[in-house]
């Protein structure tokens, strides 16, 4: 079958992880990538995550004081469709001028990767780092712990966020380029990586305080965590709503707590601070009276989603990603048989696959004068097409509640789509707790249980470009929602559908949530090392199924763009999870083993890691830690005991930085050429007046109290920006105007509504419940 790509070349200038994550997706799905390398070759050659990051690649070294070297890599941009780059400076560094090369290559898509923001970042080097981005982002100090000080995550996270979403963006870029004929700068940077997996965390009213983070190493959430079942195993508990809630107490037979007075009668008693430790305590010595398999059938029984904790590195064997692509082989020429994951979502009309193992370091040096393309002919330009967002014009469906779903549905708005929100005629049960992931789209409230509603989404479906839900294949098919049913009227209609576990398997058919597959790929035991397993804070997996739901989106309209086509597509949040700890789980003999944390993990080396101060915390980010000396220390400002020195350098050095404040730290490393950065609150993240200019965040007007800060801008499009906040719509606030624009006239609609098979709502209340994580 054809790949999505085919016939496209893309450029990766870039190093490290997240920009050659996204040279990554686009072999997957055809494009030819050259990746360019000084003759060093990329600094993450040693690193196990590179034959994943940059599998099906070509290798070509480029030496940029070479003037014949520097002028095929001029001729290879110049004709090429996308080039992949961390920054501008970094194209200089080739001796390329960002304007120079558009002005000769107007369709060009060139992707900036910065590694914090579009004006540089604030350490030594301004290298990708990931412990830097989360210090100085302020997660650090965002994830729970025992202790409240900030904590070290060891899966590079945002990176991986940062590669899918550029990823995203770039083919929105490549789709509006259908339409336009021309090119433009797409920058995606390590903060607006953050926002987008952090989303929930920096939406905030303007007076909000720093929350406590010494809440345990489960979170804050007693029923939406792991734990310890009686026979020393763990498992991870998926109740979350008060659906869910209420079942996980039923189960435990702990119904009588919403009787207590501190309850008020209402599982959201389980999220008052002053209730989290009582809970907890009560919900903990109850799983603890049966064994784990007790639990887990217990829980199963009920519908609450469940499963056993389990080790990253069992994963890739595990019977449901075999089963479902997620576990692939190649053979590499370094590395011998490399296990790693497979392709993350699945077209069913034009898959992606593995193309090959990454490349040598020059393997394809020999071919090199054959690679560069006719730079496009000169013809007059047409105006520029100005237009909110590169998805501006297209109309996209989203029929999804909770979390992952609808935040897809958010993405896809600020990149300029219409975004429908089609929810139950109560509206997404998770509205007021998942405000946030509801942002820019219109709501129609329908009930979809009844045939009058079913055969009124159609007539919405008919005038949609794609179609994203998040209903296992059964339900869909039994609500009429599934491909084949929606296509019948619109057979070039892009359908999109997410699932905990995928399509097949042994758990195909389950319901599945962020916190148990954190359990069962092994993201909780990998951090928590030797002691207790440690649930991610972020609802890591669902906002970065959020971005893949928004590539997933893309790629198919770009298919249909070029070819008339539509088609089936999914993904799944154990494909993303999977995704997610790429480096971690794949193998190949002789493999380091992989990184692991620990209670309340701050790095393996001061030097590399989180360090006290006189007045907080800061990130350091030494390339090789063992190198740096006393003199070296000293001689930056240090005021080092060298005698400790000589018998213990870790004591030593946390000795020397506990006795200097942060920013003195900070600096002194600096000047020793060591990367390091504050470790920052939330509160002074959201006030930093570089990042505000950015619109890292939007301040908007809250219904009764003090404005509310959410994340801003996710990306940037040199000619088609988006910007402005978006409102979070009210349950079926614009359903009359949506079912107008479906063609269905308005004595039908009055008839639909008074048969309760629509709902007509006003605005939603712009205001923030209490925090669930």
């Amino acid at each position: 079958m054809p790949h999505v790509l085919q016939g496209l070349q893309a450029v990766d200038l870039t190093e490290r992880t997240a920009g050659p994550l996204v040279g990554m997706f686009l072999a997957d799905f055809g494009a030819e990538v050259v990746k360019v390398e000084r003759p060093g070759g990329d600094p993450a050659r040693s690193h196990p995550g590179f034959a994943v990051w940059n599998r099906g690649k070509k290798s070509v070294v480029v030496d940029p004081a070479d003037p014949k070297r520097r002028d095929w890599l001029r001729r290879l941009v110049e004709g090429a469709d996308i080039c992949l780059v961390r920054d501008e400076a970094a194209l200089a560094g080739f001796g390329l001028d960002a304007a120079a090369v558009r002005r000769a290559n107007p369709r060009l898509v060139l992707v900036c990767v910065p590694p914090y923001a579009a004006s540089g970042a604030p350490w030594f080097g301004g290298e990708e780092s990931h412990g830097l981005l989360g210090a100085a982002s302020g997660m650090a100090c965002r994830q729970a712990s025992l202790d409240g000080d900030p904590v070290e995550w060891v899966m590079p996270q945002y990176l991986y966020v940062q590669g899918v979403w550029a990823t995203a963006c770039t083919v929105a870029a490549l789709l509006e380029r259908e339409s336009s004929g021309r090119g433009q700068q797409v920058t995606v940077t390590g903060l607006n990586a953050v926002a987008t997996a952090a989303v929930s965390m920096y939406t905030v009213t303007a007076d909000s305080a720093d929350p406590n983070t010494a809440v345990g190493l489960g979170g804050r959430h007693p029923t939406y965590t792991r734990h310890l079942a009686g026979d020393g195993k763990w498992l991870g508990c998926g109740g979350l709503g008060v659906k869910f809630e209420t079942k996980v107490l039923q189960a435990l037979g702990l119904s009588g707590m919403l009787d207590a007075p501190r309850m008020g009668g209402s599982v959201a008693g389980l999220l008052d601070p002053a209730n989290i430790d009582w809970a907890t305590a009560r919900i903990k010595e109850v799983f603890l009276t049966h064994d784990r398999d007790h639990w887990l059938r217990v829980l199963t029984e009920l519908g609450i989603p469940c499963g056993p904790l389990q080790d990253s590195q069992e994963w890739l064997d595990h019977p449901q990603p075999q089963a479902i692509g997620l576990r692939t082989e190649v053979q590499d020429p370094e590395r011998g048989t490399v296990t790693m994951p497979g392709v993350p979502l699945t077209l069913t009309r034009t898959p992606g696959r593995v193309a090959g193992a990454a490349p040598e370091l020059g393997a394809h040096d020999a071919e090199a004068d054959n690679l560069p393309r006719p730079k496009p002919e000169d013809a007059p330009e047409p105006p520029a097409r100005l237009a909110a967002g590169p998805l501006a014009g297209y109309r996209i469906a989203d029929l999804g509640t909770f979390v992952a779903a609808p935040f897809a549905g958010h993405l896809l708005a600020e990149l300029g789509a219409d975004v429908v929100k089609v929810e139950p005629v109560d509206g997404d049960p998770f509205r007021a707790t998942g405000y946030t992931y509801n942002r820019g789209m219109r709501s129609l409230a329908l009930d979809l249980q009844s045939s009058d509603g079913q055969e009124t989404f159609h007539r919405l479906a008919a005038t949609c470009d794609a179609v994203l839900h998040a209903l296992r294949p059964g339900v869909s098919q039994k609500l009429r929602l599934d491909h084949t049913s929606l296509t019948a009227a619109a057979p070039s209609l892009v359908t999109a559908s997410l699932s905990g576990y995928g399509e097949g398997g042994p758990l195909g058919e389950l319901p599945g949530v962020d916190m148990v597959i954190q359990a069962m790929a092994g993201m909780m035991s990998r951090q928590g090392g030797d002691g207790e397993p440690v649930s991610n804070t972020l609802a890591i997996i669902d906002t970065t199924s959020a971005a893949m739901g928004a590539l997933t989106v893309v790629l198919g309209l770009y298919h249909r763009a070029r070819t008339g086509e539509g088609q089936r597509a999914w993904y799944s949040l154990v494909g993303t999870a999977t995704y997610l700890q790429s480096d971690a789980v794949v193998r190949y003999p002789g493999r380091p083993a992989p990184e692991t944390g620990s209670t309340d993990h701050r790095g393996h080396h001061p030097l590399d890691g989180l360090c006290r101060t006189a007045d907080g915390w800061i990130r350091i980010a030494a390339a090789d830690p063992a190198s740096v000396t006393g003199q070296q220390l000293t001689e930056a400002g240090i005021p080092l005991d060298h005698g400790l020195f000589a018998a213990d350098p870790t004591g030593a050095v946390r000795q020397a930085l506990a006795g200097l404040n942060s920013e003195q730290a900070v600096d002194a490393l600096t000047v020793a050429g060591i990367p390091a950065v504050r470790a920052r609150k939330i509160t002074e993240v959201l006030r930093d007046e570089d990042l505000l200019r950015e619109e890292f965040v939007h301040v908007r007007p809250c219904e009764d109290g003090p404005a509310i800060i959410a994340p801003g801008r996710y990306a940037t499009f040199s000619r088609t920006q988006r910007t402005g906040p978006l409102q979070v719509p009210g349950p079926g606030e614009h359903s009359r105007a949506l079912l107008a624009s479906a063609g269905l006239a308005a004595e039908r609609v009055t008839e639909l509504l008074k048969a309760g098979v629509v709902r007509e709502g006003g605005p939603m209340p712009q205001r923030l419940a209490p925090l669930y994580r």
